[in-house]
């Protein structure tokens, strides 16, 4: 299981705070009672679904311990639970959500075609689930996939998929479903920058199937080095970060 660092991810908090705004400001619910963050993390993208929906109910769950610890010291106004993604919907206390919203989380979890109509199980009539995730295309993630095949490393893989997949898993129980992908444009000072990025998410698994941090040091730096001519330094000596994400919206009959 990776380990998870807040002070890392929010590194980037900007950036990875703007998909949860862009699509929690696609969810049509106008005045939820109970809403369930997936995956919270340390609480940033429930801040904005506190924000969106002042008088909801608002519970954050992750399965990291230093996550929740972060989130709860952050924003005390909110519930927060210690539990696996996997496990909800199979008590009865995780039923009859107006909206589960998910920020790059389900990415992490098996098995989207048993998972995801579960979820929809879980909400009210006419409640949302809504999620985001990486596409994971980008040449950065064909690289770290490279680099681990050189090393014959074991790791958990990523469970993301195309749009045309998620339509076909929750149409059947949806009356409607929204389904986009956009690309961010990221941009950050140098190539470490994207290491940096990486370091907080994507890497995770790779750095912990690792025997000792000299082997994690040379993972990162032969990382850093195939990055340089894939992410050159634009006029202003910057860098273009591109960052392709799959949104979901599906709203139960």
């Amino acid at each position: 299981m990776p380990t998870w660092s807040a002070v890392q991810y929010l590194k980037f908090g900007d950036e990875r705070t703007q998909p949860s705004r862009d699509l929690a400001g696609r969810i049509e619910v106008a005045q939820p009672l109970r809403v369930l963050d997936l995956g919270c993390g340390p609480g940033n993208s429930t801040a904005i679904l506190g924000e969106r929906w002042p008088e909801a109910e608002i519970t954050g769950l992750d399965n990291s311990s230093k996550m929740i610890e972060a989130a709860r010291a952050a924003y005390p106004q909110y519930y927060w639970l210690l539990s696996d993604i996997g496990s909800v919907g199979l008590e009865a206390w995780q039923q009859d959500f107006d909206v589960i919203f998910s920020n790059a989380a389900l990415q992490w979890v098996p098995d989207h075609a048993s998972l995801l109509p579960r979820l929809m199980q879980s909400l009210i009539p006419r409640g949302a689930l809504a999620f985001q995730m990486p596409a994971y295309d980008s040449p950065a993630h064909r690289i770290l996939r490279d680099l681990a095949a050189a090393r014959s490393l074991t790791v958990s893989t990523w469970h993301s998929h195309e749009p045309t997949f998620y339509y076909d898993v929750l149409s059947p129980c949806a009356a409607r479903v929204d389904i986009w992908s956009t690309e961010y444009l990221h941009v950050l000072d140098n190539q470490e920058s994207i290491v940096d990025w990486y370091r907080g998410t994507g890497m995770r698994p790779y750095l912990d199937a690792l025997p000792a941090e000299s082997d994690r040091e040379r993972f990162t730096t032969e990382f850093l080095e195939r990055l340089r001519p894939v992410y050159p330094p634009r006029s202003d000596g910057r860098i273009l970060f591109p960052f392709r994400r799959i949104f979901a919206i599906a709203y139960r009959q």
